[in-house]
């Protein structure tokens, strides 16, 4: 059972109760042991023993204070009858089951019981009440200084579990609540981290796309175009001012509303107008409508439009093809260009566009992305999104 603030008086009850049934049981098979002699007294005390039984069963679930009480009380009105039986000439199995009773059956409570005045005066009271009937009951069987002692070993040894027991489940709970602190600070940090690339990814996809296009003077892009992908932008920073979480819709446009499954057709050809404004010419082949989750939909689909973005920026021609094909788990994406193509192993780390936007951005929905280039020879980006 996990330990908690609460988890704990549970866990020292149910010991109370384990103990407490281990000590009631040897008391009645020590004074089972001489059936013949001991006839009488177990018809006695049998119901007591049933009493007892079932109070400790309660006690191991509620923590009852009343039934502590009650068990205390059942407990040397049992010890006393046992103490009867051996004045009247009774055997030494019934001294043996008073000792076994008042010594490890009834202090057995101390386990549950430690934690409050109300509690520790009853257990005092309840003490004093089981010795004063184990020195009744052992009186013929062994001496007062040994029955005192017998006591007082059983309540003391059961003090010292009780304490320890404690002390020990502090210490967990203590443990357990460091390791938790650390890990919802690791967790933090991890969703800190998340966010971070999020933004980055963000905002590398729209406005730093669009300073580039100025920092260039808008070659190869009409001023249409220029003024409506700077309008987008602005729209995006004014809800990210206001508290807004954007959520990606479709490639290169964001939203404040959460997306559901969506239709791939529409929204692709939502990015071919987009690639279209900004004097990129793609053809499009393979599957045109597809069905795929919400998130996973978003990264394949900023993922595929970087690509295209990458094309229209570096590549050095106009055109790109974009062949989409899917089976029973996967969908892929193939980007192609003809264009001057570049060095994989020359690709500075600290670019966003291919580490964060589309590499990373496919592995967090459990894609992969494969890239094949050479100088002169055009590139390839192969991108791959499960369905479910």
């Amino acid at each position: 059972m996990p330990l908690s603030a609460g988890g704990q008086p549970r866990f020292l009850a149910r010991t109370a109760r384990l103990i407490g049934l281990s000590f009631l049981s040897a008391s009645f098979l020590a004074l089972a042991l001489d059936v013949p002699a001991t006839l009488d007294v177990l018809a006695v005390t049998v119901p007591l023993y049933a009493a007892m039984a079932a109070g400790f069963t309660i006690i191991g679930r509620t923590r009852s204070l009343v039934w502590s009480a009650c068990v205390l009380v059942l407990g040397a009105a049992t010890i006393l009858l046992l103490g009867l039986d051996a004045l009247g000439g009774g055997t030494g199995s019934t001294s043996s089951a008073a000792i076994l009773l008042g010594s490890g059956a009834l202090p057995a409570l101390l386990v549950c019981n430690l934690d409050g005045p109300a509690r520790i005066v009853t257990l005092s009271l309840g003490a004093a009440l089981a010795l004063a009937a184990t020195m009744v009951a052992t009186a013929d069987a062994i001496t007062p200084i040994r029955s005192v002692l017998s006591f007082a070993i059983g309540w003391a040894a059961l003090v010292g579990v009780s304490f320890w027991l404690s002390v020990s489940i502090s210490r967990a709970l203590a443990r357990i609540a460091r390791l938790g602190r650390a890990h919802l600070a690791e967790r933090h940090a991890t969703e800190t981290e998340a966010q971070r690339r999020q933004g980055a990814r963000l905002l590398h996809d729209t406005v730093l796309a669009t300073l580039t296009l100025l920092a260039h003077s808008g070659v190869g892009v009409g001023p249409d175009a220029l003024r409506a992908q700077a309008s987008e932008d602005a729209r995006l920073l004014r809800q990210l001012r206001l508290g807004g979480t954007p959520m990606p819709q479709s490639s290169g446009a964001y939203t404040l509303e959460a997306t559901e499954t969506s239709d791939l057709g529409h929204t692709l050809e939502s990015v071919k107008q987009r690639f279209d404004r900004m004097g990129l010419a793609v053809s499009w082949h393979g599957a045109g409508r597809l069905l795929l989750p919400s998130d996973v939909l978003d990264a394949f689909l900023l993922s595929l439009a970087e690509c295209l973005e990458n094309v229209r920026r570096h590549s050095g021609v106009a055109d790109a093809e974009v062949t989409i094909t899917q089976d029973e788990t996967t969908v892929r994406a193939m980007v192609t260009d003809t264009g001057v193509g570049f060095d994989l192993d020359q690709v500075d780390s600290a670019r966003l566009g291919l580490a964060e936007s589309v590499i990373a951005r496919i592995h967090d929905v459990g894609g992969r992305t494969r890239l094949f280039s050479a100088p002169g020879s055009g590139t390839t980006v192969v991108l791959e999104v499960p369905k479910l």
